[in-house]
């Protein structure tokens, strides 16, 4: 069984850098960003139209190199988070948690007993394909795998204590986005409505000993949030690198011209 690279950082006080993939679905990638030493690759179900065979593949590939998969599941119910775990994921990103109730009733799908409810197969990549004894497999499971409940809705900001009060929420993950769009202010993340909902998401982790992330778009801002507290930070993703490579390189080819002939 595989302990989980990005809790092992948190306990040990350190900073997560999170590598975003949502696009390339070969595991490739995958390994390769493994190999550059980031702890965790997002992948993104929530907005992409992955299916789970593919997580078995991101998972395999993180597993060679050492690193951590977390998987922002499709809502579909209690068995969106077992399945990816039992393919290997080492967290659960939960989109759009609004209510404490809902986060309870998230936990218990991810969770084993005493803490939550997930049903028991013991066949899965998590308990080494049967390899694991069951005892063994319970206790780790619920020892190394993580919850990342997003916050990105008012109604989330507003209960926020009660969610990070509860037992098997491990993070909670900010959507500045998001969180402008419902607060009315839309892709203003730095008014002062968002702002002070990360400050209410941050008070609450320090309150009941979770961690929090947030995405960032540069290193200044990353050290920003760190300072505020933040122990995960995004550092990019493949859809934006794709985009903005080609976009720089469009920009950079489009000065080229067919050279003037020159009369004798």
């Amino acid at each position: 069984m595989i302990n989980s690279r990005v809790l092992q950082k948190l306990r040990a006080g350190d900073i997560v850098r999170v590598a975003g993939v949502s696009r390339v679905r070969d595991a490739w990638l995958a390994e390769l960003i493994g190999r550059l030493e980031f702890d965790v690759i997002w992948f993104d179900m929530e907005h992409r139209a992955f299916a789970y065979d593919v997580v078995a593949n991101q998972a395999m590939a993180c597993r060679a190199t050492g690193i951590d998969l977390m998987v922002r599941i499709l809502k579909e119910g209690y068995m969106a988070p077992m399945r990816v775990l039992e393919m290997g994921a080492n967290g659960v990103m939960v989109p759009h948690v609004r209510s404490v109730d809902e986060a309870r009733q998230w936990v218990e799908w991810s969770r084993y007993p005493p803490i939550g409810r997930r049903g028991f197969d013991g066949a899965g990549v998590d308990s080494d394909y049967m390899l694991a004894s069951p005892a063994a497999h319970l206790k780790h499971a619920n020892e190394q795998t993580f919850l990342a409940l997003q916050i990105e809705d008012r109604e989330a900001v507003e209960c926020v204590d009660g969610i990070a009060a509860l037992e098997g929420v491990d993070i909670l993950f900010v959507g500045p986005s998001d969180l402008s769009i419902s607060y009315g202010v839309p892709m203003q993340t730095d008014h002062a409505d968002v702002q002070g909902a990360i400050d209410k998401v941050a008070n609450a982790c320090a309150k009941y000993g979770k961690w929090w992330a947030i995405p960032t778009g540069s290193p200044e801002a990353a050290q920003k949030m760190i300072d505020r507290g933040a122990r995960m930070i995004t550092c990019g993703g493949d859809h934006g690198f794709l985009v903005n490579g080609f976009v720089n390189a469009q920009r950079e080819f489009a000065a080229l011209r067919v050279p003037t002939t020159t009369s004798r």
